[in-house]
């Protein structure tokens, strides 16, 4: 009896790990630049949240005189503060629905008087903290 050979069909070792290669510096390269592109995307949503923050900032001081010192914060555009003398010329239902959150997370931070103007309107960026460079820095109203 006559055994026949048989040849399985398959990939290589070298082939699979050339393959695998590949896709490894496919992915580094999205990667490379897929990702600061986020960073930016974030930034610019902290800025658009900043000037639609600051219109509203605007129509609570065309309404009530003045605008909200620190202690009321930004949660004076949500409900009427307590106390506050033209309390009866607040808008019905405030000037935002609800404070968002910065794209990290984190609360806008709302400051009157302002180093930078008549009020300080900013996110603290990426780390959370005052200052910091790149991904980190605070995005203000005053940029």
């Amino acid at each position: 009896m006559m055994m026949k050979k048989i040849k399985l069909k398959g990939f290589t070792l070298i082939e699979i790990l050339v393959v695998l290669m590949i896709l490894g510096l496919l992915t580094a390269v999205i990667a490379i630049n897929v990702l600061p592109s986020q960073e930016r995307a974030r930034e610019d949503k902290a800025r658009a949240d900043i000037r639609l923050l600051e219109q509203a900032l605007e129509l609570y001081r065309l309404d009530m005189i003045s605008y909200p010192n620190s202690r009321e914060g930004l949660q004076a555009l949500v409900t009427v503060p307590d106390n506050h003398r033209f309390k009866e010329r607040y808008r019905s239902g405030g000037y935002v629905r609800r404070l968002e959150k910065d794209p990290w997370g984190n609360d806008y931070k709302y400051r009157r008087p302002g180093r930078f103007g008549t009020f300080d309107l900013y996110s603290l960026g990426a780390d959370g903290e005052e200052g910091g460079e790149g991904s980190d820095k605070d995005i203000g109203n005053w940029e």
